[in-house]
């Protein structure tokens, strides 16, 4: 029987193999990589090609969406360029296509804008900081999350009306810490590192000023108030004949007519979403029964992709609340290899798994109709801190936050020794990408007024939810 066994004794050509992939090589190898690629070579941003109608490119990614929900995603981008840049992950895609990379690969979240982090609760029910939006996700340069956070942090803080000393400040603390929290990535253990988190508790603990900290438990105070039950609570009622429905609010959310397209049939898409789950779970989930189900519109870039929510119920107050949402392609797979899961769903709850400290329990996906889709639990203790409502102070913290969670979330595909070592111990690279943020936020505030002016002509059809 160990005939059939591969050898695994340390001959010469296996030590080679193991003596080339130690941490001190891999931090060479990224400190090497600075010769071919200058950390300041990240500040620049490419001229687009003559002619570029950005109103036309951004309008591409409406193709395949509800043509009713269309209108209702262009309104939520106007509203301001941090919106507009929000619904706009495929246009700064095809930005970084032509911006220097290091060479190094990561596990990315493809739309890791500072909206996209937040709170929510474990399985174990503990609260942590994460990212949390993975519709993008896809093998791709690490430098592409971090200059789409940085670039989201000059575009918020100017939503807030703060001062470009102030943007400076809130991408130096994300660019620094997430440097130095990759450092730190680099010295610890494969597993320490996969079992690394942000525990909240950690953000209610941070120092600073009595207001910050006052916010701050303000914000968890509200996650944790976010529960399926209150969610049960706010979304639903009795009808006439005494049976638990979801509420209508018109367009945002409503039941289907018979005469409308219902996106899928909900049963063979929950008997397919079944089968991903865990033996556990699948235990778990046979205990609910269907009871009704909703269009459920969400955030700014998915509106007019279909997306849902449906209700189960052990008994008639034992809910459990889970969202669908459409998986198309990646924006990214234009410019790097396509996906290798058999399905987008799968695609994004394999990167969510990948990148996520913890997942949620019901994660899994599904595909039925010819689209795929993946499915969570819904407003289950999660929460994003509301953005106009920071000062520059608490901007700045939240963007550290953010750039140690972006680290954590890329250590975990294993190159944490190589960009630790290409991004070195100075700021260099923290300076470039301020520059970079900086110049990318004037470009989106460019487009998104000609955005505007192509819904003010009349071009765009455009209307509030």
């Amino acid at each position: 029987m160990t005939d059939d066994l591969p050898d695994l004794r340390i001959g010469p050509e296996n030590a080679e193999i193991l003596s080339s992939i130690g941490r001190d090589e891999r931090i060479a190898e990224g400190r090497a990589a600075r010769g071919s690629v200058k950390r300041s070579a990240h500040e620049r941003l490419p001229d687009r090609p003559q002619n570029f109608d950005v109103v036309e490119f951004v309008e591409r990614a409406n193709a395949d969406r509800v043509p009713s929900l269309v209108p209702i995603r262009r309104h939520r981008m106007a509203t301001s360029p941090f919106m507009f840049f929000r619904g706009t992950a495929g246009l700064m895609a095809f930005d970084l296509a032509e911006t220097p990379v290091s060479g190094f690969t990561v596990q990315l979240s493809g739309d890791a804008h500072c909206g996209n982090f937040g709170a929510f609760a474990t399985p174990e029910r503990n609260l942590i900081f994460d990212v949390r939006d993975f519709d993008e996700t896809l093998p791709g340069p690490w430098e592409w999350d971090v200059k789409r956070l940085a670039a989201s942090l000059v575009l918020a803080s100017r939503s807030i009306e703060g001062g470009g000393d102030d943007a400076r400040q809130a991408v130096r603390s994300a660019v620094g810490v997430y440097r130095e929290s990759m450092t730190a990535f680099a010295s610890m253990s494969t597993l320490d590192t996969w079992y690394a988190r942000v525990d909240v508790r950690d953000i209610l603990a941070a120092a600073g000023p009595k207001t910050l900290r006052k916010k701050r438990r303000t914000y968890v105070e509200g996650v944790g108030r976010r529960t399926i039950l209150k969610a049960f609570d706010d979304m639903t009622e009795l009808d006439a004949e005494g049976r638990r429905r979801f509420v209508d609010e018109v367009p945002i959310v409503y039941h289907v007519r018979s005469d409308e397209d219902k996106f899928f049939d909900v049963r063979e898409l929950f008997e397919a979403y079944r089968e991903s789950l865990a033996p556990d779970v699948k235990s778990l989930f046979a205990r609910y029964r269907l009871v009704d189900w909703v269009v459920k519109v969400v955030g700014v870039g998915s509106v007019g992709t279909r997306c849902a929510a449906a209700l189960f119920l052990a008994d008639e107050d034992d809910a459990l609340i889970l969202q669908m949402k459409e998986a198309g392609p990646s924006v990214l797979e234009q410019f790097h290899p396509s996906s290798e899961y058999a399905s987008h769903g799968m695609r994004v709850v394999a990167g969510q798994r990948t990148m996520q400290a913890a997942s949620d329990l019901f994660l899994g996906y599904a595909s039925e109709g010819g689209r795929d889709y993946y499915i969570r639990q819904l407003r289950d203790m999660k929460g994003v801190p509301d953005l106009e409502d920071m000062g520059d102070a608490q901007l700045s913290e939240f963007a550290r936050f953010c750039g140690r969670t972006l680290a954590g979330a890329h250590a975990r595909s294993g190159k944490a020794a190589q960009i630790a070592g290409y991004l070195g111990s100075s700021d260099t690279f923290d300076r470039a990408l301020v520059a970079f943020a900086d110049a990318y936020a004037d470009r989106v505030e460019e487009d998104h007024r000609a955005f505007t002016e192509a819904i003010e002509s009349g071009r765009l059809e455009s209307r509030e939810a």
